[in-house]
């Protein structure tokens, strides 16, 4: 269970990642995008078993379509505004998510899992705020995965922290906002500390 942590000050350094120089930002248009081409894309996020039948939501969290199986899938990742990087997330990340952008405190009680199978943006490893892919730190772009939510952070105590030991690793492990990161193939960009 997450407690403790300033949130609010979390959610505005994760709010930083918006200036990042290399994510996939739109350029103003994505309010042209038609409804259909945003569930198309927010399709490619997870399995057909999952986006079948699944919520499709937009960015600011209108709704495209409604689903029945409980599954929530976005054409972007709410916390970066114009990303174009799909995700597929079930209650407990549909909630992480809503509790991270509005500043309040998250805590599960169960696994959460989330699909990014086409890839995501460009970030820090370590870090949410950080915004200098110069930093030394250590910066990711990560081609498909799997993100899993675990109900205490120190069941994550020995999984590796970086993406380039092989296999799954912790994203932002000092962190409320901690999770485990499983690549799908071997087409992350990973740039390591200096």
């Amino acid at each position: 269970m997450i407690s403790g942590f300033k949130y609010l000050s979390l959610v505005s350094a994760a709010a930083l990642i918006f200036a990042l120089p290399n994510v996939s930002y739109a350029h103003g248009d994505e309010e042209h995008e038609s409804t259909e081409a945003k569930i198309a894309r927010a399709m490619t996020a997870a399995p057909p078993h999952v986006t079948e039948h699944a919520t499709y939501i937009d960015m600011d969290g209108t709704l495209l379509r409604e689903g029945t199986n409980g599954w929530t899938c976005i054409p972007g990742v709410p916390l970066i505004p114009g990303d174009k990087n799909p995700m597929c997330n079930d209650a407990v990340w549909t909630e992480w998510l809503s509790a991270f952008s509005s500043g309040q405190p998250f805590s599960t009680d169960r696994i959460g899992i989330s699909y990014m199978l086409a890839g995501d943006a460009f970030v820090n490893n370590d870090n949410p705020g950080a915004t200098d892919p110069n930093d030394g730190g250590m910066w990711i772009q990560e081609g498909p995965h799997v993100m899993l939510l675990l109900p205490n952070i120190a069941m994550m105590a020995g999984l590796p922290t970086s993406p380039v030991d092989g296999g799954a690793y912790v994203m932002w492990g000092t962190t409320p906002m901690a999770h485990i990161m499983l690549p799908t193939d071997a087409n992350g960009d990973y740039r390591p500390k200096k």
